[in-house]
């Protein structure tokens, strides 16, 4: 069974501002994670980059 309790105007506030601050860490984590995806895009790029760079001037080892 349930009873309805009318809200204070300071709980109201109190939730609302706990609300945004949830919603606020999540935009950030979904921020941050795209941030770090590209990061990591742009990190490989550059690997991939430097290796095709060393192999055409003939310095990276052969293996042999």
């Amino acid at each position: 069974m349930t009873q309805d309790h009318p809200l204070t105007d300071s709980q109201i506030d109190a939730i609302a501002e706990k609300a945004a601050r949830r919603a606020l860490q999540i935009v950030y984590a979904e921020v941050g994670q795209g941030v770090l995806k590209k990061l990591a895009w742009l990190v490989g790029l550059c690997v991939v980059g430097a290796a095709l760079w060393l192999a055409g001037k003939n310095s990276l080892p052969t293996g042999r």
